[in-house]
């Protein structure tokens, strides 16, 4: 078996990679707020965002392997210039604020760990992850970043050490129990912003570009287009299902631990796994919070890359992390700056979990708009030719779109009436 691991790496993709990093150490305390918040009747959310996830995803990889070039660069070309600014600001000041929160989670993961001060340690993880995005090639990065995934069984494995009511579980997954309350509905949009996340969108697209960079470049024939969209479909499909896996044991657990001990408000991912300890013992708190620096070490250099790929596309400047850091300065220097001012708010008065929960809720709010281009944009012809995405994915794309549009005015009516 141990033979066969590094085989095994070799077929993970973007889809993959993708959705592992979607469960970031902001998207765990997302998810365990809502449990310990709301019980197990929130779990609901995790299935039904599954095939809107994987549509969009899937959209959003195909745009990128069929034309060559990321979402940024396609909004660039077909959309009016002030939606895809105003879309690239608000993803990047989303992404400063997640960054933020998932190193101060790894930092302060790392305390309960070893003890010591967790914003030396909060400092010393952003500028690792810089230096790794800087220095090492896309080729050797997409590796590191593939086994990385590997560390979310962690979140599986802490599930088993828990008593679960399974049966209550699975009522609230099929009749789920809706709370007609701002604090819900708000809720219910932050897990989907979380899931359903804009810069989601714009990482699988460019590493499907970057892929295709390291063969070469070339699009090749439509038969090989064809035979790489399988590949898509298949790497897709796996990257979502396994990042909704994951959310789903996340918010069990802090349903049936801290829901049912009473605790009801979770700030941040690192204070998850402290309450987990006494109340789900040493080897439950081992996994979560060993979770929460491996899953942050992969989804900060997606965060930080993403930004930089949607601004560098949009004003067409070089780009692309197989680069030298010469060959496109203002990419890696976006790069770095939206690191190091993410690390540099845990170091200020401002609360960088509260700011998160409103990430989430910006996240929401704006994948919905970026949603209805990637659709129009997968079904023209003149951007896809022969490959225009098919009838079941538009379907449950669009639907998507739809479900994301009407948690968000749920949210807004709640707050105005």
């Amino acid at each position: 078996m141990a033979k066969r691991i590094p085989s095994f790496l070799r077929h993970v993709g973007p889809g993959v990679v993708t959705g592992a990093a979607d469960d970031d150490p902001s998207g765990i305390a997302t998810y365990t707020q809502a449990g310990a918040q709301f019980g197990t009747s929130m779990v609901w959310t995790v299935f039904l965002s599954l095939p809107f996830m994987i549509a969009i995803q899937l959209v959003s990889a195909r745009i990128g392997r069929v034309t060559g070039k990321g979402v940024a660069a396609n909004l660039r070309d077909h959309t009016p210039r002030w939606f895809l600014l105003c879309m690239v600001l608000l993803l990047v000041i989303a992404n400063v604020i997640n960054i933020a929160a998932d190193v101060a989670a790894m930092g302060e993961a790392v305390q309960l760990v070893i003890g010591g001060r967790a914003h030396y340690y909060s400092a010393a993880v952003g500028l690792l992850t810089v230096l790794l995005q800087v220095l090492v090639p896309y080729r050797r990065l997409a590796p590191l970043l593939k086994w990385l995934t590997l560390t979310l069984f962690a979140y599986v494995a802490a599930i088993f050490t828990v008593n679960v009511p399974w049966g209550q579980v699975l009522h609230d997954l099929v009749l789920p129990r809706l709370q007609w309350t701002s604090a819900y509905w708000m809720t219910i949009v932050a897990v989907l912003g979380t899931t359903i996340s804009p810069y989601l969108f714009f990482w699988q697209a460019s590493q499907e570009v970057e892929e295709l960079r390291l063969r070469g470049g070339k699009r090749g024939s439509d038969q090989k287009v064809r035979n790489d969209l399988r590949r898509v479909k298949q790497d897709t499909m796996i990257g979502m299902v396994f990042s909704n896996a994951i959310a789903f044991f996340v918010m069990v657990m802090g349903a049936v631990v801290l829901h049912t001990a009473g605790i009801t408000d979770v700030q941040s991912a690192a204070q998850a796994a402290q309450a987990l300890r006494p109340l789900a013992g040493e080897l439950a708190f081992a996994l979560f919070a060993g979770g929460i620096i491996a899953t942050g070490l992969l989804a900060v250099p997606v965060l930080a890359s993403s930004a930089a790929y949607a601004v560098a596309e949009a004003f067409d400047w070089p780009e692309g992390l197989e680069r030298q850091w010469f060959e496109a300065k203002r990419f890696y220097a976006i790069i770095a700056v939206s690191t190091l001012v993410g690390t540099a708010l845990d170091f200020t008065p401002i609360d960088a979990m509260k700011a998160l929960f409103w990430s989430a809720v910006i996240n929401g709010v704006v994948a919905v708009p970026i949603m209805a281009g990637l659709m129009l944009l997968a079904s023209k012809k003149e951007v896809m030719g022969p490959f225009t995405s098919g009838r079941k994915t538009r379907w449950f794309g669009w639907l998507g779109t739809g479900v994301m549009a009407a948690a968000v005015l749920m949210m807004g009516w709640d707050w105005v009436r």
